[in-house]
């Protein structure tokens, strides 16, 4: 995710709970170098992290398909072209667990990547990818 992150002009990516952080020899690799010029912090509390960007106005996006998320082109552009100033976090979860769902009632908004095919989930750098396209879009081009 450093090198999509480096790609989209993010400014910060937070790593939470128990996700490996640089300097580590797998993130090393596959970053190319980007680990090293993308800012980074860890949190081990991903509450308490979404509290402190809450309280800096930051609008938070949950990466999840549930019964009530949105498909991520429609709601994402109604939700962010209101304040196109807005700095926005998206939250990316487990491969396995997903985003469990305490973290989802903290979210101001939950959208999903619609699946077309027989499996109905991505490679969580794979969807986290698209979802930096999809917000990067939405926010360059008002």
């Amino acid at each position: 995710m450093f090198r999509t992150a480096d790609a989209f002009g993010v400014d910060m990516i937070y790593l939470t709970g128990y996700t490996p952080c640089p300097p580590k020899p797998q993130i090393d690799k596959v970053s190319l170098g980007a680990e090293t010029w993308v800012p980074w912090k860890h949190y081990q509390n991903l509450k308490r992290l979404i509290g402190e960007l809450k309280k800096k106005k930051v609008f938070i996006v949950g990466l999840e398909k549930t019964e009530t998320s949105s498909e991520i082109s429609n709601k994402i552009e109604t939700e962010i072209k209101i304040d196109n100033e807005k700095d926005i976090a998206l939250i990316v979860g487990n491969e396995v667990d997903g985003i469990k769902p305490e973290i989802l009632k903290l979210c101001n908004l939950v959208v999903h990547i619609p699946m077309y095919g027989k499996k109905e989930s991505l490679n969580v750098s794979i969807a986290a990818g698209i979802a930096m396209y999809v917000i990067h879009k939405i926010t360059i081009n008002p």
